[in-house]
Parts: structure tokens; C-alpha cells; sequence
């Protein structure tokens, strides 16, 4: 398990990292070779010197001729390393424009399939429901201003300001059982007298 987690993640070389790599390690020679031939023209100029003092003027002549040939090895090095730099440079950069293109590549294939999804029918078609919306909407705002009084539009507000802010009141409720319901109300007069009338007369007809 722990060589899975443990596993780095392997990024792809294209041909253009190797190319840079090259030129990178032919640059970084070239430069020890610079390095290499200074040390020596060092030492060669020191012994040019003791060759002098000694009356060797011939040999002295001979390797400051060979030290003029070496340096202009040196400035030809010099140029080739400016050149490889450049190269590195405009590799480099064109890996970066590469990946610009693609960039802008993924953005144009998204733009399109959203194009596709969204035609301009749509689009026109989803504005105008929108307005209509919206001057339903004003419509019934007309409406409800010319009916509500200013007094009316306060309290409205005042509700809708305590709604929001979560601050209504509710009426508690009560923990005591509900009392039973009261009897009916007595009968009016008139309606009791008839009531009356027609009881005696059923016992009347049924004597």
C-alpha cells in the first residue's frame, strides 16, 4: 500500500524538453571548456614571463602565439554559448506559446458547445420572458400602490422587516384544556311560542 500512495506522478517529456535538455548540457561544456583554457592561459602567460627573464625570448614569443590562437577558440566558444542560449530561449518559449494555443484551443471547443446548447433563439427568447416578468411585476406593483394607503405601505414594510429578521411574535399556546362548548343560546320568543303551539296540538289530536 505504501509504494501506491508512495508513487510519484510521472510527468510526460516531449521532444521538445529533451531538445532543451541537450542544448542545456552542450552550454553547460562548453562553458567548463572555457573554464579549462583560462586556468591554462594563466599559466601559460605566467611562464611567457619566466621565459623572458630567463633570455628565452623565442619560446616566449612562440607560446604568447599560442595564446593568441586560444583565445580566439575562446571567443568562438563564447558565440556558440550565446547561440545555444538563444536556441534555449526560444524553445522554451515556444513550449509556452504551445500551451497558450491549447488553452485557447479547450476555450473555443467549451464557447462552442455552449453556443450549441444556448442558440441566439433561445437567448432572445429567455430575454423576452424576462421582461415580461418584469413588467408583470410592475404592473402588480402599480396595482397594490394605488389601493394602499401610505399607512397600509408602512405596516407592509414593517411586517416584511420583521419576517426578515426573524422577530415575529407568535401567541403562546395555552396548557389548559379547552372549556366545553357553552349550551345554545335560548330560543327567541316567537320561535319558543310556536314550538309550543304545535306540541299541544299534536296531543290534542291524539287524545
Amino acid at each position: 500500500m505504501g509504494n501506491i500512495f508512495g508513487r510519484k506522478r510521472r510527468t510526460r517529456v516531449t521532444e521538445q524538453d529533451r531538445a532543451v535538455l541537450q542544448l542545456k548540457q552542450q552550454r553547460d561544456k562548453l562553458r567548463q571548456y572555457q573554464k579549462r583554457i583560462n586556468l591554462q592561459l594563466d599559466k601559460e602567460r605566467l611562464l611567457a614571463k619566466q621565459l623572458l627573464k630567463d633570455g628565452k625570448k623565442e619560446k616566449a614569443l612562440l607560446l604568447l602565439k599560442k595564446k593568441r590562437f586560444q583565445d580566439q577558440l575562446l571567443d568562438k566558444t563564447e558565440s556558440q554559448i550565446s547561440n545555444l542560449e538563444r536556441m534555449v530561449q526560444d524553445l522554451e518559449f515556444a513550449q509556452i506559446e504551445l500551451k497558450v494555443i491549447e488553452g485557447l484551443k479547450v476555450g473555443n471547443d467549451c464557447l462552442k458547445k455552449m453556443h450549441e446548447v444556448m442558440s441566439m433563439e433561445e437567448v432572445e427568447r429567455i430575454m423576452d420572458e424576462t421582461q415580461d416578468s418584469i413588467e408583470y411585476q410592475r404592473q402588480i406593483d402599480d396595482m397594490l400602490a394605488g389601493s394602499l394607503t401610505q399607512e397600509d405601505e408602512d405596516a407592509v414594510l414593517a411586517e416584511l422587516e420583521a419576517i426578515t429578521q426573524g422577530d415575529v411574535e407568535l401567541p403562546e399556546v395555552p396548557d389548559e384544556a379547552l372549556p366545553e362548548e357553552e349550551e345554545e343560546e335560548e330560543e327567541e320568543p316567537e320561535r319558543k311560542k310556536e314550538r309550543v303551539k304545535s306540541t299541544q296540538q299534536r296531543e290534542m289530536l291524539s287524545v
